[in-house]
């Protein structure tokens, strides 16, 4: 008997081998069972999470929607990698293939990669101290670094920003070191208006306090009515008043240049000069005179 002949029978002999049949169909049935298991884990378990923080949402006591929005998303990602994990481990288990020593092997390898890439594993654990803190959500407007704009996404290993021109910049979670984020508090509208020295101080306050008590009710973006802190400095060719307006986050842009419109055309409606700089020529003629040309 030739050596394939022998093979083919051998063969033959496993497959007509009922045992081998029932260990396939057992491992099958196996493999099925633990892949719609774990759909259905992963599938109440996301429902049971986004109902958790519904139900928050009737309490008196509860964190922003902002990050309760984010904690949902993380734990939802978590709950799949490790229900995806367990029904890796358990499927190998069913193919009789030795998952213990996969495991430590997997270690071992683990360990190596981590030193080599210590880099990512800071990104990594930055991010997940960033999303757990709460210390930005996407739709923020923040500065990180040089860089300042919106966030349009954050992930465990990197953050993306779009500055107000268009660009977004990728930038590793590992290289965040200071974040300035102004969406969270109340924001700040500072103005300052010049008026001339030959103008009434004490008039100029007095159309401006009017002025900015009838504010609040134009516009909904502040959260009181604006204040007039009185002369900031002397300059060169006015007198500097300041003016605070406190505005919903973000909206200080759009409510001082809506103030510095009004407040010209108030001024002017009322006679009161802002100042403006000047210059005067002189040439000088024969005979030691001098000729005024213009201001």
């Amino acid at each position: 008997m030739s050596k394939i002949e022998w093979f083919f029978n051998k063969v033959g002999e496993k497959m007509m081998n009922e045992d081998i049949w029932i260990n396939i169909g057992g491992g099958f049935l196996k493999i099925i069972a633990i892949l719609i298991i774990s759909g259905l884990l992963i599938k109440f378990g996301r429902l049971a999470i986004q109902n958790f923080f519904k139900v928050r949402t009737k309490y008196p006591l509860r964190i922003s929607e902002r990050r309760e929005a984010t904690l949902a998303k993380l734990l939802q990602n978590v709950l799949t990698y490790a229900v995806y994990f367990i029904a890796i481990i358990m499927i190998l288990s069913a193919l009789t293939i030795n998952v213990q020593a996969m495991l430590a092997g997997a270690g071992i390898v683990g360990l190596a990669v981590g030193f080599g890439a210590q880099s990512l594993v800071k990104d990594v654990i930055t991010g997940f101290f960033i999303i757990f803190e709460d210390q930005f959500s996407v739709g923020d407007y923040v500065r990180i670094g040089q860089f300042e704009g919106t966030v349009e996404e954050i992930g465990l290993r990197t953050s993306k920003i779009k500055s107000f021109t268009g660009e977004i910049n990728i930038i590793p979670n590992g290289s965040i070191v200071e974040v300035t984020n102004f969406s969270i508090y109340n924001s700040v509208a500072v103005l300052d208006i010049g008026i001339a020295y030959e103008g009434d101080i004490q008039y100029a306050e007095k159309v401006l306090q009017e002025y900015l008590e009838d504010l609040p009710s134009k516009h909904e973006e502040l959260v009181k009515a604006p204040e007039l802190l009185g002369v900031q400095q002397f300059g060169a060719s006015e007198v500097v008043l300041r003016i605070v307006a406190e505005t919903l986050p973000m909206k200080h842009w759009y409510i001082g240049r809506v103030m510095r419109k009004e407040i010209k055309l108030i001024l002017d409606e009322h006679g009161i000069e802002i100042p403006f700089p000047r210059m005067v020529m002189y040439s000088r003629q024969e005979g030691g005179q001098q000729k005024e040309l213009g201001k």
